[in-house]
């Protein structure tokens, strides 16, 4: 590992003022071991609790450490491109404030981006979360593979670590809607994972859940993706298709009868169905024309409140004012 290594770990905070004190205090023992130098920036996404004093208290215990109130929830990955367009270093390193990622992984994922790759995912060896859980989140992932364009799209977490240069490629990206995971392949195709250790949750329990999963997916292929509009073309052509069958049938009866198909079932079945299509396709339209349309409003992704930095921080801001040393 190089040992002039810099970097940045990310953390966005929701509701985990029990949590915080431990993932910091591991950080700031575990870093100095693989960095020359680095930060830990804590985005409060709307926290409920106290987790803003929280981070606040630990901005003045600790030199490292660099807050960022939000002005309320924005989600998850629009409060990580809050602390990606903050950092300072030349590795971004992104996990979640619940404990689950260990800092002691954080190695394994810096060996690997030292090997030439730009983003390295730290993949839990062993997930468990429940079977509904489990099927949304394989979805989920299906989704953005398909909306990453990334064969090892399957393998991305939220633990991971990539070249802060990347953060150019997505630097006037101005959407409300923010996938994280897809703004990175839009400056590298360079991606790689490795198997790391999970640990479980000791406080509280996961913000995600079925229905917020899908929900994800569903954003993720009509935000990042135009498969849903292939789709709805591929549908219509088979339905066209079909309905060319059933014109030859008709033609071929009524030259074999010598009438028409008789059966008003048989009719309204099939108007019912052609109907449905079209019904499908204009409601895969208009929902492209929502986020069209959502885009025009230029919603922010964030706002920031207010900012808290550690004591080291400060000197070394006001350093590059005043050029001293």
């Amino acid at each position: 590992m190089q040992p002039d290594l810099t970097c940045s770990v990310i953390i966005p905070v929701f509701n985990s003022q029990e949590s915080l004190p431990e993932l910091v205090s591991g950080l700031l023992e575990v870093m100095p071991t693989l960095s020359s130098a680095f930060e830990i920036i804590l985005v409060n996404d709307g926290s409920h609790d106290q987790s803003w004093q929280v981070i606040q208290d630990l901005a003045k215990q600790y030199d490292h450490v660099i807050g960022i109130n939000l002005m309320r929830n924005y989600g998850q990955h629009n409060a990580l491109l809050c602390g990606i367009r903050a950092l300072r270093y030349e590795i971004a390193i992104t996990m979640d404030d619940d404990l689950q990622h260990p800092p002691q992984e954080i190695g394994k994922l810096l060996s690997k981006i030292n090997e030439g790759y730009d983003v390295v995912y730290g993949t839990p060896i062993t997930e468990q979360h429940g079977l509904w859980r489990d099927l949304a989140s394989q979805i989920t992932k299906l989704v953005l593979q398909a909306a990453m364009g990334a064969k090892n799209a399957r393998k991305v977490s939220a633990f991971r670590a990539f070249r802060a240069e990347i953060r150019q490629a997505f630097a006037n990206y101005e959407g409300s809607f923010v996938a994280l995971d897809v703004l990175l392949t839009w400056g590298t195709t360079r991606l790689a994972s490795v198997p790391v250790q999970m640990e479980a949750r000791p406080y509280g329990k996961s913000n995600y859940n079925f229905g917020k999963l899908i929900t994800l997916a569903f954003n993720l292929l009509t935000g990042f993706s135009i498969l849903p509009l292939q789709f709805a073309s591929i549908i219509g052509f088979l339905f066209m298709l079909f309905g060319f069958g059933v014109l030859l049938y008709v033609f071929i009866i009524y030259i074999i009868n010598g009438g028409s198909v008789p059966g008003f079932p048989f009719l309204a079945s099939i108007i019912a169905i052609f109907s449905g299509v079209q019904l499908f396709g204009l409601g895969i339209i208009g929902e492209y024309l929502g986020r069209l349309y959502n885009r025009s409003l230029d919603q922010p992704a964030y706002t920031i409140r207010s900012q808290v930095y550690g004591v080291s921080v400060e000197k070394e801001q006001l350093s590059e004012v005043t050029g001293s040393n």
